[in-house]
């Protein structure tokens, strides 16, 4: 159905639309991220990508990182995180567990050490589960590097 080099170049394209530059596509993200499918489609097919509805369920439902999520009628679309641009995602505060992992590269640890983890232009920092997805996280900057955070204890000191 899609190559693998072809599924990472339209999620690239959609992370790139749905998390900072909708304008990039021409299309307009609500408050809460979403925007129409159909819309999204007829767009991005303008921007030298084939995009339809069997293709972008097929990456949001593959995707390993679950970046993107539908609503429950599939006629819009949004990304779940990563956000550069304001918009509210809706999400509860709720108790995490006791320790969560932030993957980096090694030519960012002095720095971490010196400023902390700083989410930059990004709404929060992110953090992973487990070590292996941290490690994957930190791979894509250079030799990775995983700091352990006790984000049960920021969590009861906030």
């Amino acid at each position: 159905m899609l190559s693998e080099r072809e599924n990472i170049r339209i999620s690239k394209f959609l992370s790139l639309i749905l998390c900072h530059k909708p304008e990039a596509a021409g299309i307009e993200l609500d408050e809460n991220g979403w925007t129409d499918v159909k819309i999204l489609i007829k767009k991005v097919n303008k921007a030298n990508l084939t995009l339809n509805l069997e293709i972008l369920k097929h990456i949001v439902e593959t995707n390993s990182k679950k970046r993107f999520a539908f609503n429950e009628t599939f006629d819009r679309i949004r990304a779940n995180q990563g956000h550069s641009i304001n918009v509210d995602l809706g999400y509860e505060v709720k108790s995490p567990p006791e320790v969560l992992f932030h993957g980096t590269a090694e030519k960012f640890k002095a720095s971490i050490l010196q400023k902390g983890i700083l989410k930059r232009e990004r709404h929060h920092v992110h953090l992973s589960a487990d070590m292996d997805t941290a490690v994957k996280v930190g791979t894509r900057h250079g030799k990775p590097f995983v700091f352990e955070v006790l984000a049960g204890k920021m969590f009861s000191d906030k």
